[in-house]
Formats: structure tokens, C-alpha cells, sequence
């Protein structure tokens, strides 16, 4: 569909950006990671903060690059969509700002990010028209139920059939 052509480049794009610019440029988001590492307990993320960034940016610009080209699409929009949620903690915490010019653009920018959030949620659920994976798997059970009933039946069909010869044999 058009739609889909279009609008998963035009998504992708603000990703795809943000993505260089992080891989390029990362000093500028550096203290907000290292600030958002002080509050994740124990050893699950590294403490490089500078290494984070760009893995955050290498998971934008690869998930912007397969959405907007439409390969993987639904992975792509959730690898976005779970990269998106802890930069958006960390660049627009308008709850923390106390400048009220600096807060009303904070929660702007917020607001755009969950806004995107909404658009990458949906693209995660998109299946072009096709039946998703619930529907098929629940479709494949009831064929091989409905298969093995008929297969049930005709093997019955062949017993009684063999059963009438054998014993027409007999007499």
C-alpha cells in the first residue's frame, strides 16, 4: 500500500538522524547516560556512558534504516520503540526543569517523542494486510484438527471396507 511506503520513510527519518548524530556526536548526550547509568542497579549495562550513546545511536540508524526501507519492519519499529523510551526519560524530563521556558519546550519535545512512540507502537502491530502470527498459528491448528478428523473418518471408511472383504474372503 502507498501509505505504508510513505509513511514508514517519514517515521524512520527523525531515527535515522538522531541515529548519526548520536554515532558522530555522542559528548553531547554523555552526561545525561552517565546520569541515567547512576540509577540502573548492578551489572546489566555497562558503565560507559559514552559507549551507550552510540550503541543507542548504532540502534536507531540501523532500526530507522530497515523501517524506512520496509525490510523487517515490525522488529524494526520495536527495537525503536524500546530505544526511544529511555533517550525521552533522559533528554526531556520536563518534570525536573525549573526555567518555565526551558520546561514548556522540554515537554514539547516529550510530547513529540511520545507521539512517535504511538506511530512506532503501530507499525510494531502493522501486517500489511496479512494475517499475523496469532491468527495464523490458531488457523493452522484448526486445519490440522479438521485434517485429522477427515483422515479419522476415511481410515474408518478403509477398516469397515476391508473388514466387509475379509469377511466376504471367509465366506
Amino acid at each position: 500500500m502507498i501509505v505504508r511506503r510513505l509513511a514508514r520513510p517519514l517515521l524512520a527519518s527523525v531515527f535515522i538522524a538522531g541515529g548519526i548524530d548520536a554515532l558522530r556526536h555522542p559528548g553531547a548526550r554523555t552526561d545525561q547516560a552517565a546520569h541515567l547509568l547512576q540509577k540502573v542497579p548492578g551489572d546489566s549495562v555497562p558503565n560507559d556512558p559514552d559507549l551507550v550513546v552510540r550503541v543507542n545511536g548504532a540502534a536507531l540508524l540501523g532500526g530507522g534504516l530497515l523501517l524506512a526501507t520496509g525490510r523487517l519492519p515490525r522488529l524494526a519499529s520495536t527495537i525503536l520503540a524500546a530505544s526511544i523510551v529511555p533517550t525521552t526519560a533522559i533528554e526531556h524530563a520536563f518534570w525536573e526543569e525549573s526555567d518555565p521556558a526551558k520546561k514548556a519546550q522540554s515537554k514539547s519535545l516529550f510530547l513529540k517523542n511520545v507521539g512517535l512512540l504511538g506511530g512506532l507502537l503501530l507499525a510494531s502491530v502493522d501486517t500489511a494486510g496479512k494475517p499475523g502470527l496469532a491468527w495464523r498459528a490458531q488457523n493452522a491448528g484448526k486445519t490440522t484438527r479438521r485434517e485429522a478428523r477427515h483422515a479419522k473418518k476415511a481410515a474408518s471408511r478403509e477398516a469397515r471396507l476391508l473388514a466387509h472383504r475379509a469377511q466376504d474372503v471367509v465366506s
